[in-house]
């Protein structure tokens, strides 16, 4: 798993050069390999949330043993509607109202976020103190951006039965399934809950944590450089014939990995 203690090496110190105003009344900064936007209801919270962002991209880094392709846009939203506004024009959805639990999200090119200081008030499930939680949170959507910097499709939109593959990388990767995830995967496994297919993985209230220790088996099995080969695809065809299995196989060796953990 990727490690829990989160050290800011020399070379990602912030280099701050300076905050000018940028439209809609965003303030920008620019900081080594992105872009910070916030308002001016975060200018006290921004240098947290740059060490949270410095440690997650740090985090990303050591995990892939590569930096990221270019710079990204990281936006902090003060409040839920500006995050639900930017969500309707980026996808393409004018009516869509997010659920309470959804707090960020990351593709190729930026980093979308509540302030995570008003989680508490703006959100359900995330909460600013549980600090562990909040970083792995935000290396999770970090992950994703780095994922879609390398992929055919840069947000996601255009992929075929991998989000099992995409939620499970992030989820892995960001140290998110942790022993307790281990243990709730292997109870479903032992009460013979699991899924049949890997389309379905990605379904219902275990699909954290199933996806994340598939993603665990794969790069277990298969090597860190191997899991490296299939951030590019977009396909789950593509996935198994990278990794030369099918999906039945894949799936019962994943189940004799997971119960001897």
């Amino acid at each position: 798993m990727a490690p829990k203690r989160f050290l800011l090496p020399i070379f990602f110190i912030v280099v701050y050069t300076g905050w000018n105003n940028y439209s809609n009344g965003w303030i920008s900064e620019k900081h080594n390999g992105y872009n910070l936007f916030y308002t001016t209801g975060d200018r006290e919270n921004k240098d947290a949330y740059t060490k949270i962002i410095d440690n997650g991209i740090y985090s990303v880094n050591s995990f892939f043993a590569s930096s990221y392709n270019k710079a990204f846009n990281v936006f902090i939203h003060p409040n839920r509607n500006s995050l639900d506004s930017t969500w309707q024009k980026n996808w393409n959805m004018p009516g869509f109202k997010s659920e309470c639990w959804m707090v960020a999200s990351g593709v190729a090119d930026r980093l979308d976020m509540i302030s995570p200081k008003i989680w508490d008030k703006e959100a359900c499930e995330h909460f600013y103190a549980e600090t562990e939680k909040t970083q792995q949170l935000i290396t999770h959507e970090l992950i994703h951006v780095y994922h879609g910097q390398l992929n055919s499709s840069p947000d996601f939109s255009n992929t075929e039965g991998i989000d099992w593959f995409v939620e499970g990388l992030a989820t892995y990767a960001s140290g998110q399934f942790d022993s307790s995830g281990v243990k709730r995967v292997k109870t479903a496994i032992a009460e013979n809950k699991i899924p049949g297919t890997l389309d379905s993985f990605w379904t219902g209230n275990l699909k954290y944590p199933l996806s994340g220790s598939l993603v665990m088996f794969i790069d277990n099995n298969w090597k860190r450089n191997i899991l490296k080969m299939l951030l590019p695809l977009n396909k789950k065809s593509a996935i198994l014939s990278t990794l030369k299995i099918q999906e039945t196989e894949l799936l019962a060796q994943w189940k004799i990995f997971i119960e001897k953990l």
